[in-house]
């Protein structure tokens, strides 16, 4: 990576260590994981299909196909899905944590929006096609003047009524441990076209636990104030949330890791749920700060003050350093 992508790419500290050890996590017999895992490629076989029937449907019925087929998929990989609030019924826009691969389905069975993704993912196999034919917006992080362009395409699938979901740290991380967090937090250009939409902002928070009554291996357990296991990423401050048990990384995909050892390990966990607690709807209006509003999204989804936003600049029209520097706000990855 140059120096200059270095700038603005979200990047963070999260490694080997935030993840669960070996052992540590109860685990189904591998003949399970093995039915799961051709559940999962049947749920994937059938995406394929859903993306040639998507353009066809009309928008209620695309929406009711999509969240089925996100909540088959995470029932495929032995997930259980927990829900706590509500989504508005008209267009928002959505924005979450990013831990996993794992959130973009588990939104997507909450929420079947028009995802906001990397372009890469346009070209990965099975899942691209289905991206594509979803609506998704593809962001070119490697072109930084193509910002305003994207900025743009979000607001303009807003004003046509259709919710759109953005993950704006633009990078996963384990979620707890404070010094992995990604420099920056939520970058604040997707908000503007919020703003510029106006259409109202909704946090959405995605966490992993082990259910209640899942035994964690000794040394794993949470002790107030402290961290699990150098190495879980997982805090006390986490708490019990919705659907109750542990806080756990299982589903995290970090640093180096392979996507087919974190599928993997997903696979083999025992009674993992993903909670997805949607907050109260923010509602700017057209003189907003995004920076100040990318900050107090932030807040609600981490539960913490909302920091101070840095000054305000408009999005760069031109070429050059302006569209560079506009480039670090771009936290749109899936």
């Amino acid at each position: 990576m140059s120096a200059r992508h270095g700038l603005w790419r979200p990047a963070s500290d999260c490694g080997p260590d935030c993840l669960p050890g070996p052992g540590e996590i109860p685990a189904v017999p591998v003949a399970r994981r093995l039915g799961r895992l051709v559940a999962v490629l049947a749920m994937l076989v059938a995406g394929v299909g859903l993306a040639a029937l998507l353009p066809v449907l009309p928008a209620r019925e695309r929406r009711a196909a999509l969240r089925g087929w996100a909540r088959g998929t995470v029932r495929a990989f032995g997930v259980r899905l927990v829900v706590r609030g509500r989504l508005p019924r008209r267009r928002a826009l959505v924005v979450a944590n990013h831990g996993s691969w794992l959130d973009v389905l588990a939104l997507l069975a909450v929420a079947p929006a028009r995802m906001v993704a990397k372009r890469e993912v346009r070209g990965w196999p099975l899942v691209g096609p289905l991206a594509a034919a979803a609506g998704t917006v593809f962001v070119d992080r490697a072109r930084p003047r193509a910002l305003p362009g994207t900025v743009r395409r979000v607001a303009a699938a807003l004003r046509a009524g259709h919710p759109v979901a953005a993950f704006p740290e633009g990078t996963t991380w384990c979620g707890a441990a404070i010094g992995c967090r990604p420099g920056g937090g939520f970058r604040p250009a997707v908000f503007q076209a919020a703003i510029d939409a106006g259409a109202p902002v909704v946090p959405v928070r995605i966490g992993y636990r082990l259910s209640a009554g899942t035994s964690v291996r000794a040394g794993t357990s949470v002790r107030a104030g402290t961290s699990v296991r150098a190495g879980t990423g997982v805090t006390a401050g986490s708490g019990a949330g919705p659907g109750g048990g542990s806080p756990t990384t299982v589903a995290a995909f970090l640093g180096e890791e392979t996507l087919g050892r974190s599928v993997w390990r997903v696979l083999a966990a025992r009674d993992l749920t993903v909670a997805v607690t949607v907050a109260a709807a923010l509602h700017p209006g057209r003189a907003a700060d995004r920076r100040q509003l990318a900050r107090v999204a932030e807040s609600a989804v981490h539960l913490v003050p909302a920091r101070v936003p840095a000054p305000v600049e408009p999005l760069p029209t031109g070429r050059g350093s302006r569209a560079a520097d506009a480039a670090r706000e771009v936290g749109l990855a899936a």
